[in-house]
């Protein structure tokens, strides 16, 4: 049974807090596990949410402070302790790489494991394309370089029973009409409708820029960034953050269906204020502010 949803592991922006973990996030996409920025006690967070390393395929890091990437080196480690039998790619800000080489051997270990490194470099692009999905970057703004990932499923048809009962089409005949096309005259336009792939996006570190708005266009979920409240824009713009209002508005002018804010100041106890501003941006779809070693299901298809 395919599984799409995201896993929490630490919501905390620079420093951990009593209550809040580091940063990290594993999106589960059917058989493919991507985990996004990793920092300190990740390793930890996936034991206790029910994740094994055996589940990574993917590594995206949007940039390297410490918040988002010192958890590389343990998480890294425990994929070649546990032999994880499948490559496991590796994405980064090429301008990283540095600190990515500094992470992944900061102490001896036995190499097992098929790790592929794939690092982002100028505005983004194309970085992999499954028959699952295609994974994509854009550039973000941020006084380090940044990038922001978006997951795209191919789109799809969706069948019509009555439409098929309709024509006499059953069976192992309605297979045989997906994959042709056409059946004794019968195309699948008739019998079918158009079932728009589902869309992912993360958004970290940065400023409003257009790499946000082409990240979170048309999302089903969009995991973004709101490291302060509204009353603190100025210095969300100092530090290349956002603000959950902007996060919202964000959201709204994309069209967003389930918004996730995390990435909170250690100055902030009340989740419940992000929740209200979000709200007061105009975002009225599902709405999540996030907690460690929470799960958030991806909407439904359309």
């Amino acid at each position: 049974m395919s599984v799409r949803e995201l896993v929490v592991l630490g919501t905390a922006s620079q420093v951990p807090t009593r209550h809040r973990n580091h940063n990290g996030y594993v999106l589960r996409w059917d058989g493919e596990g991507l985990l996004f920025d990793p920092g300190e006690g990740t390793q930890r967070q996936m034991l206790r949410a029910g994740v094994a390393a055996h589940d990574l395929t993917r590594l995206c890091v949007t940039h390297f402070h410490g918040d988002h990437s010192l958890g590389l080196a343990g998480v890294i480690q425990r994929i070649n302790l546990d032999r994880v039998p499948h490559p496991v790619t590796a994405h980064y800000p090429a301008s990283g790489r540095r600190f990515f080489d500094r992470l992944r051997y900061a102490t001896a270990y036995r190499e097992t494991v098929d790790l592929r490194e794939e690092p982002v470099s100028g505005d983004g692009g194309t970085l992999a394309v499954t028959d699952a999905f295609t994974l994509l970057a854009r550039r973000l703004s941020h006084p380090v370089e940044s990038y922001g990932y978006r997951l795209v499923e191919p789109d799809g048809r969706r069948m019509l029973p009555e439409r098929l009962a309709a024509h006499g089409i059953t069976g192992p005949d309605v297979g045989r009409l997906r994959r042709e096309g056409e059946l004794r005259g019968v195309t699948l336009d008739q019998v079918s409708e158009p079932r728009p792939g589902q869309r992912f996006a993360f958004v970290m570190d940065t400023r409003l820029c257009d790499g946000v708005y082409e990240l979170a266009e048309g999302c089903d979920m969009l995991v973004i960034e709101s490291t302060f409240l509204d009353g603190e824009a100025d210095q969300a713009e100092e530090y290349g953050h956002l603000t959950a209002g902007q996060a919202a508005s964000v959201a709204v002018e994309a069209g967003v269906r389930h918004l996730v804010l995390t990435h909170f100041s250690q100055r902030y106890d009340d989740p419940a204020e992000f929740a209200r501003q979000a709200r007061a941006a105009g975002f009225a779809g599902e709405l999540t502010v996030a907690e460690d070693l929470t799960r958030v299901p991806v909407p439904r298809r359309r």
